[in-house]
C-alpha cells in the first residue's frame, strides 16, 4: 500500500494522464479540422499529403523520434527559435512527450475523423446552406453531430495510442524520473533495474486504463 500511494508509482501514471490529455485535445481538434478538409476538398497531391499524414502510423517509434531530435533540436531553427523563448530547449521535458504523442496519435484521430465526414451525406449539408446555414453553424449543428459517434471513438482510441506511447516519446522526452517518465518508459526501467513488483503494478494500471477506454468506444459504437 504503500508502494501504491508513494510518489514513485504515482508521477509516471499523473504525467501520462496529463500528456494523454494535452496531446488527445490538439490531435482531436487538428483530426477534424484537417479530417473535414481532406473529405471535401479534391486537389493535387492529396494522395501525397495524405500519405504524409499517416507516415507516422507505420514508421517505427524510434524513426519518429529521430525526425523530432531533428526538427526540434538544439541545432534546428525551430529548437534554437523554441530556446530562445523560453530559454530552454524543448527536447528531454514533458513537451516533447506531448508532441511526440501528438505525432504518433494524430493519423488515428485523422482517419477516424474523415471517415466519419465522408460518410455523411453531402445533400443534407447543402439542404441547411439553402435554409441560411451558414459555415460554422452548419460544421457545429448538423456535421458534427452527423459524425459524433465515429469522432468519439477515434477520440478515445487516439488517446490510449498517446497513452502507450514509448519509443518516440523515450528518445525525443527521455525517461527522467518525476520529469519526463510516463507510465511506458517507467515499465521498461523497472524492467531493466529488476524491480518486476513495481513493473507489474504499472502494467495494472495501464491495462485498467486502456480496458476502460476500450470498454467506452464498444459501448458508444452501439
Amino acid at each position: 500500500m504503500d508502494l501504491l500511494l508513494s510518489k514513485e508509482f504515482l508521477n509516471p501514471i499523473w504525467l501520462s494522464l496529463k500528456v494523454a490529455a494535452l496531446s488527445g485535445i490538439s490531435v482531436i481538434i487538428l483530426g477534424i479540422f484537417i479530417g473535414r478538409m481532406m473529405a471535401r476538398k479534391k486537389f493535387k497531391g492529396k494522395a501525397l499529403l495524405e500519405t504524409f499524414l499517416m507516415l507516422p502510423m507505420v514508421l517505427p517509434p524510434t524513426v519518429v523520434g529521430f525526425f523530432l531530435i531533428i526538427i526540434f533540436g538544439k541545432n534546428s531553427v525551430i529548437g534554437r527559435a523554441i530556446e530562445w523563448l523560453f530559454a530552454q530547449p524543448i527536447i528531454f521535458t514533458w513537451w516533447a512527450a506531448v508532441i511526440a504523442s501528438i505525432v504518433v496519435a494524430f493519423p488515428i484521430m485523422y482517419q477516424a475523423a474523415k471517415s466519419a465526414f465522408e460518410g455523411i451525406d453531402e445533400d443534407i449539408e447543402d439542404a441547411a446552406r439553402v435554409d441560411g446555414a451558414d459555415e460554422r453553424k452548419l460544421f457545429l449543428s448538423i456535421t458534427i453531430p452527423l459524425a459524433s459517434k465515429v469522432l468519439v471513438a477515434g477520440s478515445v482510441l487516439s488517446i490510449a495510442r498517446a497513452l502507450g506511447e514509448f519509443g518516440a516519446t523515450l528518445m525525443f522526452a527521455g525517461n527522467i524520473p518525476g520529469k519526463t517518465q510516463t507510465i511506458p518508459t517507467a515499465i521498461y526501467l523497472a524492467i531493466d533495474a529488476g524491480n518486476m513488483t513495481l513493473a507489474w503494478m504499472w502494467v495494472i494500471a495501464i491495462m485498467l486504463l486502456s480496458f476502460f477506454m476500450l470498454l467506452f468506444v464498444r459501448v458508444k459504437a452501439k
